[in-house]
């Protein structure tokens, strides 16, 4: 079926990227395939996620290409979810033929594509953080996992107090891992889980929910959502119910929460990128921002990020690779890094990068203060047997 073309077209947005004069950029160009979610939960998310592959690839194209090839990048609307993921990846994979797959998505979509980067043998870089252990021979990844994010939350609600927890999570792969995750190491640290509960990704009315956990006597909530609208409309409704308990959200980014307006103050989170490091590469890469985008560039987040920093890792790995050859390029994403706005980024760890983690709290002006920081924390046994 490696033909087979998809039964119907999400939207797709084709755009070659080539910036100032040729220097000596020759030859087909090298695309860069971003099936993202243009619609569905991760709407709110994926501009800036676009944003950022633009942004790296016109800096790519403008220091004289990859190889000496131009690049362009095709983008595909996911729509969040598993089908819309069938037939990005296909049309990406089967009738673009890109070279590479470099994509933000949800679980459900990552899994629902990883299948047919496999059969169309493309290497593939996940630029978002996720539940973990998913594991292929194409794939690597950029973003945290549990063991990295998780840890940080729940010691500092343990240090103010709080004991008895309740969970709340989109029911889907990332919701549940994460949560699966957060209640093992609570029970583990003495806490205990008053109460663990589930919305359907696409569902908005956390009505029910709230009731449950207004009468089960948590010290504080933590909740890990898909990305993007349900962190909004869970936020909005729980502060509209008066509910006052310490509140960590595992999977809201900074551009949401600023977006959240009042609602989002004082929310906890922990994350691999704020905009708020102090580093040259960071103040850099927000500068960049400004100048192209304008009033019109989206907050950088710890989604958007990533994916600006997997493609300067794809072009380190293919100039060390000699080539956009599949097999050269996946010897050689564990060999290579980057220095971006997060510090040098390398997935040596079983296709999985060490990442220095920032406790933060959202203020009143959107902004998000960093609390505390933790360098270069380990991964953990993702994909021992790659």
């Amino acid at each position: 079926m490696k033909n087979a073309k998809p039964t119907c077209l999400c939207l797709l947005l084709a755009t070659a990227l080539v910036s100032g004069p040729a220097l000596a950029q020759e030859g087909e160009p090298i695309t860069i395939g971003v099936p993202v979610g243009l619609s569905g939960a991760n709407s709110v998310i994926a501009p800036a996620v676009v944003q950022a592959t633009e942004l790296a690839v016109e800096q790519i194209n403008a220091s004289g290409g990859i190889l000496g090839r131009p690049v362009k990048v095709v983008v595909a609307d996911d729509a969040s979810g598993a089908a819309g993921a069938q037939t990005a990846y296909n049309t990406l994979v089967f009738q673009n033929d890109v070279d590479v797959l470099i994509a933000m998505e949800t679980s459900a979509a990552r899994n629902a594509g990883l299948p047919i980067v496999e059969e169309g043998e493309k290497p593939f870089i996940y630029s978002s953080f996720y539940e973990g252990r998913s594991c292929s021979p194409n794939m690597f990844v950029n973003g945290w996992v549990p063991e990295q994010q998780v840890p940080p939350v729940v010691e500092k609600l343990m240090a103010d107090g709080a004991r008895n927890f309740f969970l709340i999570g989109s029911d889907y792969a990332f919701g549940r891992g994460m949560l699966e995750f957060s209640r093992k190491y609570i029970e583990d640290k003495g806490g205990k889980i008053v109460g663990e509960e589930y919305l359907p990704m696409e569902g908005s009315d956390w009505t029910a929910i709230l009731s449950n956990l207004r009468s089960a006597g948590a010290d504080a909530v933590i909740t890990s959502t898909a990305g993007g609208t349900p962190n909004v409309t869970l936020t909005k409704q729980l502060r509209a119910s008066g509910i006052s308990i310490p509140y960590a959200n595992l999977a809201v980014d900074e551009g949401t929460a600023k977006a959240m307006g009042a609602d989002g103050v004082g929310i906890l989170i922990s994350a691999s990128y704020l905009t708020a490091i102090d580093t040259p590469e960071n103040k850099d890469f927000i500068a960049a921002l400004e100048k192209k985008f304008g009033g019109e560039m989206r907050t950088p987040n710890d989604l958007s990020t990533p994916q600006y920093e997997a493609v300067y890792l794809y072009k380190a790995a293919v100039e060390k690779a000699g080539s956009t050859e599949t097999e050269a390029v996946l010897a050689a994403f564990p060999e290579v890094s980057f220095k971006g706005p997060r510090g040098e980024i390398s997935m040596s760890k079983q296709h999985h990068a060490p990442l220095t983690m920032y406790l933060g709290e959202v203020q009143a002006d959107g902004s998000v203060k960093v609390v505390a920081e933790f360098p270069n924390v380990d991964p953990g046994d993702q994909c021992p047997d790659l």
